[in-house]
């Protein structure tokens, strides 16, 4: 389970073996410590035990530690100094019994197969750390960093994956700035896997293409369908398993937010609210809070993408006004089909009333997505069965100008 929140600045993320270390305080490697404590305490046991009775041999431990918390060479060095310690601590007390030879071939030929182990788990790890370093990146190509404010309108994100190893899944979203307006979709395709990520990454791209440059709403929704039937007949040609996929989405146009080719950051000024136009395929209806309450958006029902063959009709789009107080939330199945132990959804709608009820309105975006994930993790215990994605938006308190040069806001 992961949450996309970006790096603070002035903070860097872990470096690969730094996240390779187990064991680390304050940033120092301590994975030397556990096989130094066992090294040092067999022989002060083995002291205290009886001489038909001795320990020496549990010296063999040492290099199995090491193998699982240090280096290889650490590993070795403890390996060697575990056959110096048995040769001095069962010979140190002669009156006692001697474990002799067989014993110390046992601590040597553990010190050899602890020292492969060691060098066999720290390559699975750089593989782990290989394939995660694949992921991100395709994670950061999927769902790029949107900056702050882009074309008009606040927004935060918060990402959750089901699968905490895969961190990417068919959960997709993005805003697109064009001279017809800003355009927002976020959807969830049917399925895990690989082939739910092709699919959305696909969807993706048709939407920051057509978002730019088709003039009406209408078109870009078309164009998605399009490409997700064009998507899906490929893969039955193909013969894949997964050409009976779909996707569910919402899109959002917001027609005043409109900016020069070079501007992603529209002038506000003298708007007391923004007309949207949503189009909705099959996907939750976006949810409006402010500070008088929330309630669901009034849309017209769309079949998800890919499914127009069924029913061929073209997208309708509900046109609402937006005020500078209210904020469009807008999730995946994954918060609402989330289920408590006893099976229960999550009620997200009575969440939020309460929420707002019981202190100052949340209303802008980072702090209404923080608290919807705080609620979704509550109600589940902390595990998910879906992807989750939270996301909200709404038009931002001061225009933005971002041009060739650095970003900054207008004075």
């Amino acid at each position: 389970m992961r949450i996309r929140i970006p790096v603070p600045r002035g903070r860097r993320e872990p470096d690969p073996v730094e996240r390779r270390q187990p064991l680390r305080v304050r940033g120092r490697d301590i994975a030397w410590l556990p096989p130094l404590v066992v090294l040092l305490a067999v022989p002060v046991v083995d002291w205290y035990t009886s001489g038909d009775f001795r320990i020496i041999s549990w010296l063999v431990l040492v290099p199995g530690v090491a193998a699982a918390v240090c280096r290889v060479w650490t590993t070795a060095l403890f390996a060697a100094l575990a056959m110096l310690m048995y040769v001095l601590g069962d010979n140190s007390w002669p009156h006692q019994y001697r474990a002799g030879l067989p014993d110390f071939i046992l601590v040597a030929l553990g010190g050899i197969l602890s020292v492969l182990a060691c060098a066999v788990r720290l390559r699975a790890q750089e593989r782990m750390l290989h394939m995660r370093a694949v992921v991100d990146t395709t994670r950061r190509i999927l769902l790029r960093q949107l900056p702050p404010d882009v074309g008009g309108l606040d927004h935060a994100e918060i990402y959750l994956a089901a699968d905490s190893e895969a961190r990417v899944g068919g959960d997709f979203y993005d805003i697109q700035p064009s001279p017809y307006g800003t355009r927002v979709v976020i959807g969830d395709v049917q399925g895990k896997g690989l082939e739910a990520v092709e699919a959305a990454s696909v969807l993706l791209g048709t939407f920051r293409e057509a978002a730019y440059h088709e003039a009406e709403p209408a078109t870009v929704a078309e164009r998605l369908e399009t490409r997700m039937v064009r998507h899906l007949r490929y893969c039955e040609h193909v013969g894949r398993d997964d050409a009976e996929r779909f996707a569910t989405a919402v899109l959002l146009d917001f027609p005043d937010l409109r900016s020069e080719r070079t501007d992603w950051g529209p002038d506000l000024t003298g708007l007391d609210a923004v007309t949207v136009d949503v189009v909705n395929f099959g996907h939750e209806p976006p949810l409006l809070v402010s500070p008088d309450g929330v309630r669901p958006l009034p849309l017209w029902d769309g079949l998800p993408l890919g499914l127009s063959e069924l029913a061929p009709m073209p997208p309708r789009a509900a046109t609402v006004r937006l005020a500078a107080d209210e904020t469009l939330l807008l999730v995946t199945d994954g918060v609402t089909e989330a289920r408590d132990g006893s099976g229960v959804f999550f009620p997200l709608r009575d969440y939020l009333t309460r929420a707002l009820a019981a202190g100052p309105p949340v209303l802008d975006p980072g702090s209404l997505v923080r608290l919807v994930r705080d609620g979704v993790l509550a109600h589940t215990g902390g595990g998910l069965d879906d992807d989750t994605t939270i996301f909200a938006v709404r038009r931002a308190s001061e225009p933005m100008r971002r041009g060739p040069g650095a970003a900054q806001r207008a004075s």
